[in-house]
């Protein structure tokens, strides 16, 4: 067991949210739940690329933020294309690789290559490629290399 995991408030919907977590990233699995009121779950444990959470059925008192969101290292724009499309399903799509899904809680889809690119030696060039990306909603692997090398 990690020594820390986010655990996510849900209002009635965790079961539903981990299950949705789990078909979407390959390296998944549902753990243990702890059962609520109505035959319903209170808790349930999954697991996503490796990273354990909780979500709690805890009612309406409680809704996500931007204050937290998890970010997702992508290697590849076909992942963050398949990534940004399914978690965004139902929810809303925001400005530099930010998403929220259909339950409130918000993503990060950020391939790899764009934090090489920010912290590249050359001041020039990180700020192209930062200016690149504030004009993005889903983030463009082509269009930030495109940004580095003008």
């Amino acid at each position: 067991m990690q020594k820390i995991r986010p655990f996510l408030w849900y209002d009635n919907q965790a079961e539903e949210a981990a299950k949705f977590y789990a078909s979407i990233f390959r390296n998944s699995k549902i753990g243990k739940s702890v059962p609520g009121p109505e035959g319903r779950v209170l808790t349930i444990e999954f697991e996503l690329e490796g990273t354990q959470f909780v979500a709690l059925n805890g009612g309406p008192h409680f809704k996500f933020s931007e204050a937290i969101s998890l970010t997702v290292d992508c290697t590849s724009q076909g992942e963050v294309d398949e990534l940004w499309e399914k978690l965004s399903e139902g929810g809303s799509q925001g400005q530099c690789g930010w998403l929220k899904d259909k339950y409130g809680l918000s993503w990060q889809i950020v391939p790899r290559v764009l934090v090489e690119l920010l912290t590249h030696p050359d001041p020039a060039t990180s700020q192209r490629v930062m200016q690149a990306m504030m004009q993005m909603s889903r983030i463009d692997i082509a269009t930030l290399r495109e940004a580095a090398a003008a």
